[in-house]
């Protein structure tokens, strides 16, 4: 049993008793994920982000670099009105920390201590490079100078506040002895946390996990401060480093939704969560509420305009989704046979049994069932090499498809929708982006125009001015197929109709006609 201690505003401290050792979750989507180029937010966006972290459960919320902009500076403010707010309501039962982060100077830490004030549980995160790299080539200094403006930068925040971080930047890099030196001067001038970040991605579990038994073993005040992990993935590592880096000490990890940050990204909220649940003999846990995460998943993608790749851990949209006959046959006997966490876990509705021609017979009965044919295993032998066929010429094989299959509904060959003319009008600032479609519906040709907010969103309620079908866009991914400015791009729809998924797909130098060909395939698929 151990017990951890953190410090807060004022002379309170908060302790924590109890069986396994609790691991405080450090989220920075706000701070380090919006650094990725295209994910700013406004200010409101933060404030939407911030209340869904609060109730995903994380300790603290690294809300922006106040000093940055007025933007950054607002948000900061502004988040911790409302978790105040949300606690008074009893939304939470918890007000997480906020975080302000700052350089080693002093008139960043006095913006982010006024960003701060309204913060029920501020903290100031301070730091300056550790590595020989960043002192010699970054600040063109030396490890002396380096000691003596970390120490003065803690002194000087926690005039403001009694919860001081320090980083010690690209700590992975850094001299494994300057760096217990570093940390033990900052932590005697009053840092409640010292953050070891592998800034650059740069090392390997091994060595990371040595490098924080190295600092408890060595530096002689570190009970007196918990350690953080902050990694980046440029080599793929972040989330295996971030683990050898609790498993060796580290009791703070600072992670991101959908592990979006700078360069590669950063260590993965939900990976690590996660990990630390399915491994209950490690003896760790988090207060994270996991049902939430795929949630909060879709609302970061969303408003940071960053689709999550579909084979991402936890949260993608394959993983759990099975297409592969020997798979879907072992899922549906026990879901436990291929899935080691429960997709309600973490929020996701439901795992997929998706038939394509890799599909076996167990996974062709099972859908078929959903639809109410019970079929025998002859019946079942007699159809397979028609499913077998259909899946080849329409790759994923939906309900529609099904009926098809059993005569009840006419083959989509026969009410296939064709696009034959696209144009669009854009570009104006006094004109709403218009767009014109032309296609054969139903053995008719029809001609419809429309507008909208972009012209994406005008050739689509063009489209759907012909095929009325009330199917609801649920998912929207552009991926670039290769680099320039006359790049191939694929576009990707997911359509939601009377409770089911259809996808369609569509590749086109012109994104907008890209867009319009790959929703066409998904109503097609509907219709």
């Amino acid at each position: 049993m151990e017990c951890v201690c953190l410090r807060s505003r004022g002379d309170v401290n908060l302790f924590f008793t109890m069986n396994k050792e609790r691991i405080f979750v450090f989220d920075t989507t706000l701070r380090d994920g919006e650094q990725v180029p295209g994910c700013q937010l406004t200010t409101q966006e933060k404030i939407e982000i911030a209340r869904g972290l609060a109730l995903l459960g994380v300790d603290v919320i690294e809300a922006g670099f106040p000093v940055s902009s007025p933007g950054d500076f607002n948000s900061v403010r502004e988040i911790s009105l409302l978790l105040n707010e949300m606690y008074k309501n009893r939304e939470i039962s918890e007000i997480p920390t906020v975080c302000g982060l700052t350089r080693a100077v002093e008139k960043d830490i006095e913006v982010a201590a006024d960003a701060l004030k309204y913060a029920a549980k501020p903290r100031i995160h301070t730091g300056i490079g550790a590595s020989d790299f960043h002192i010699q080539y970054k600040f063109n200094s030396t490890r002396e100078d380096i000691l003596r403006r970390g120490v003065h930068a803690v002194r000087f925040a926690k005039k403001f506040v009694d919860d001081v971080e320090f980083f010690c930047e690209d700590a992975g890099r850094a001299d494994n002895l300057f760096l217990a030196q570093l940390v033990e001067a900052v932590i005697d001038a009053g840092a409640t946390v010292v953050n070891i970040p592998d800034t650059t991605g740069y090392c390997i579990p091994d060595e990371y996990g040595q490098k924080i038994k190295f600092l408890r073993e060595n530096v002689k005040n570190i009970d007196k401060a918990i350690i953080s992990v902050h990694c980046h993935n440029d080599l793929g590592l972040a989330t295996a480093n971030s683990l050898a880096g609790i498993r060796n000490g580290a009791r703070q990890v600072e992670v991101t939704i959908n592990g979006i940050g700078e360069r590669a990204g950063n260590t993965s909220l939900e990976e690590i969560v996660m990990i630390l649940k399915t491994h209950k003999n490690l003896g760790f846990e988090t207060r994270i509420n996991t049902p939430q995460i795929y949630p909060m998943s879709l609302k970061v993608s969303r408003l940071m305009n960053m689709p999550v790749q579909p084979n991402k851990a936890i949260v993608g949209r394959n993983a759990f989704a099975h297409s592969s006959g020997i798979h879907q046959d072992g899922v549906l006997k026990n879901a436990l046979v291929y899935e080691i966490i429960d997709h309600k876990d973490v929020g996701v509705p439901d795992n997929a049994i998706l038939l394509t021609a890799r599909s076996g017979r167990a996974a062709l009965r099972y859908r078929l069932e959903k639809l109410g044919f019970r079929l025998s295993k002859e019946q079942i032998d007699e159809i397979y090499p028609k499913f077998l066929e259909m899946a080849d010429r329409r790759k994923d094989v939906n309900d529609g498809d099904l009926l098809e299959l059993m005569g009840v509904a006419k083959p989509t060959e026969d009410i296939q929708i064709k696009l034959l003319g696209l144009n669009v009008v854009c570009g104006k600032i006094s004109t709403l982006p218009m767009a014109a479609v032309q296609m054969e519906y139903k053995g008719e040709i029809i001609t419809e125009t429309a507008t909208g907010n972009g012209p994406v969103d005008a050739a689509f309620k063009a489209i759907n001015k012909i095929v009325t079908v009330n199917a609801e866009l649920d998912e929207y991914v552009i991926q670039s197929m290769s680099k320039g400015s006359d790049d191939e791009g694929r576009v990707y729809v997911k359509l939601l109709f009377d409770g089911q998924a259809y996808f369609g797909f569509g590749e086109s130098t012109d994104v907008v006609l890209a867009s319009a060909m790959a929703y066409i395939d998904a109503l097609n698929k509907i219709i």
